[in-house]
């Protein structure tokens, strides 16, 4: 009989309120960083309207951004490999002004 003496790793939970569930449009993210911390804010441009709001900002730590990075990476090609490549689009937008708060720590 076979032990496995190798201690468990407590396993994590994780919970998703319905609003949160239901997920924020955007199509246009920002990004900036600080040497502590990369600030991606996330944006609703919609067609004919001059103004737009971040919809949602969220601050990730350097090494959490590569992980990030890779995984959207490896999810990408995923998709490309079940659906066909994505085809980019060229827009043109106005040029991009940012106001209010900077995204320096």
């Amino acid at each position: 009989m076979e032990t496995d003496d190798a201690p468990q790793q407590p396993q994590l939970q994780i919970e998703l309120s319905p609003d949160v569930a239901e997920g924020t449009y955007s199509n246009l993210v920002m990004i900036a960083h600080s040497p502590e911390e990369f600030i991606l804010d996330f944006i609703r441009v919609m067609p004919g309207v001059p103004k737009a709001r971040v919809q949602s900002r969220v601050v990730v730590t350097p090494s959490h951004a590569k992980r990030l990075l890779a995984a959207l990476a490896d999810n990408v090609g995923k998709y490309e490999a079940q659906y066909g490549p994505i085809q980019e689009v060229q827009q043109t937008h106005p040029g991009v002004a940012f106001t209010g708060p900077g995204g320096e720590a």
